[in-house]
């Protein structure tokens, strides 16, 4: 039985709330379960919405997506959130990641690409388009955030593994890996698993972080 990824929305601007709700609904596989315009009644609308993505905007009256993903995070740790927003702007996507978002996603991106970025967090992976991974990077490198020290290890990645992680770096996502590889996207979400278990991380922002650190890109 294939059961629907069960998506809530966080969003104050009407028309793009009602047209997230109609994508998500017309798509199989997806299933809306609660549409909501702010964040003030966050812990309430996820008991009642039971979600396993959560679509969050950044920027809404009263409390903001990036202190709502922090409390969503740290009460229901299992439902994972997906922020979306128009800021490009990496302090922004910085704070959201260390509040334990597990994607970050443009409002500016195609439906397709919104779909596949619930799908990729939702299997575990992390989604974040290649402006934004490019960003994140620049974020690390301006604030002088890469002090570790690389240790004198490749982790006993496979060549295909630290080929994989080198396109994760570059802000490949998991369908355009399968494609340059010339594997089935199943395959890149195994390889990915292994990846994040071998450098002992939780996510892609992590991953990324820890190859460069490391010297692994």
């Amino acid at each position: 039985m294939n059961m629907n990824i069960k998506v809530a929305i966080f969003e104050d601007n009407k028309l793009i709330r009602e047209a997230l709700q109609t994508i998500i609904n017309g798509s199989p596989g997806f299933v809306c379960t609660g549409s909501f315009v702010n964040v003030n009644q966050v812990l309430a609308d996820i008991h009642f919405s039971q979600p396993d993505v959560v679509l969050m905007d950044i920027e809404m009256p009263g409390l903001n997506g990036i202190e709502a993903t922090k409390i969503i995070r740290e009460e229901f740790p299992e439902i994972k959130v997906l922020i979306q927003t128009v800021f490009n702007d990496s302090d922004k996507i910085f704070n959201a990641l260390c509040a334990g978002a597990s994607g970050y996603i443009l409002k500016t991106d195609s439906p397709t690409r919104q779909l596949e970025a619930i799908k990729e967090v939702f299997a575990g992976g992390g989604a974040m388009s290649t402006s934004i991974a490019q960003k994140v990077m620049g974020f690390f490198v301006r604030k002088n955030v890469i002090l570790v020290q690389p240790e004198d290890t490749d982790f006993d990645l496979s060549t295909r593994e630290k080929e994989i992680l080198s396109l994760v770096v570059d802000g490949h996502n998991y369908r355009d890996i399968a494609e340059k590889t010339f594997i089935s996207y199943e395959t890149v979400r195994t390889h990915i698993k292994h990846i994040y278990k071998k450098l002992h991380v939780a996510s892609k922002a992590e991953a990324i972080l820890k190859a460069i650190q490391q010297g692994l890109k």
